[in-house]
């Protein structure tokens, strides 16, 4: 997965000229190179990832044990925690309430369901949908988690990750077939994911669902991996409707972009 901790030791350089707390800018740093390296790391990886000496890693550790919000392992390395959970589940929720507006106007302009996802360890899970005006059964609901490789969203928030990266999520979710459309051997996928590079959306025809056809791009810059997406009716959304409609999905996708990146911005120094 594309690594966050770049961009966090920035933000982490912006904070400290801004008069943040040094220890907590650097906890949080420490807790998105952990996510980053996969959810379970040790000191000296902290360590030599990070630049900071062995001594204040160890404590910031002790802390974050203390909360919960990271535990310590068997084998002495150091794991994200629970505590985390409720933190993302509700910091997901409040991505999908931000991204509402601009579903709606998706569905304003396209005239069928918008929805947004996210990847979530391996898995992804939808955080908001507007539906389409057109009386229709749709599998995705707010909630609902399935695999990538079987959807556009999935296919828009891979695209970027590294061939061996994917084949190893691969590996761990298997590639099961949700109609005879579905892609299912790792070769194939990367197949797809390439299409998804060279053409810059993703296309779901009727992987997911025998009938519906979605097209998906990736929120650039989203600060966690998040796509947007419009479903209809394999019959409505045409090769000749997928010209019309990805760029409203990408300008769409920018603007949201530039939304969430302002929201940030505007957070309050305590």
């Amino acid at each position: 997965m594309p690594s966050s901790s770049a961009s966090t030791t920035d933000a982490t350089k912006s904070a400290s000229a801004s008069g943040g707390v040094q220890s907590l800018e650097r906890a949080f740093d420490l807790l998105e190179r952990m996510a980053d390296a996969g959810g379970e790391v040790g000191l000296s990886e902290l360590s030599a990832s990070s630049g900071l000496p062995l001594p204040t890693i160890h404590r910031l550790m002790r802390t974050l044990v203390a909360c919960g919000y990271v535990r310590q392992q068997a084998n002495r390395r150091y794991a994200l925690g629970p505590r985390l959970i409720r933190l993302g589940e509700s910091a997901s929720r409040l991505l999908g309430t931000w991204a509402r507006p601009y579903l709606a106007r998706l569905v304003e302009e396209t005239g069928e369901t918008a929805n947004m996802a996210l990847l979530d360890g391996d898995e992804i899970v939808y955080v908001a949908q507007v539906p389409s005006k057109h009386s229709m059964r749709m599998f995705t609901e707010v909630g609902r988690r399935v695999l990538p490789h079987s959807t556009g969203v999935g296919k828009a928030l891979l695209a970027h990750t590294s061939s061996e990266e994917v084949r190893a999520l691969l590996s761990r979710t298997g590639m099961p077939a949700a109609t005879e459309k579905t892609i299912t051997t790792p070769d194939g996928f990367l197949d797809a994911l390439e299409q998804v590079r060279r053409v810059g959306y993703a296309v779901d025809d009727n992987e997911q669902e025998i009938g519906v056809r979605c097209l998906a791009v990736p929120v650039p810059d989203s600060p966690t991996a998040a796509a947007i997406s419009i479903s209809g009716p394999a019959g409505r959304v045409t090769e000749e409707a997928t010209q019309r409609i990805v760029p409203v999905l990408q300008e769409v996708a920018r603007d949201l972009s530039e939304a969430l990146a302002n929201t940030a911005q505007a957070q309050p120094h305590v």
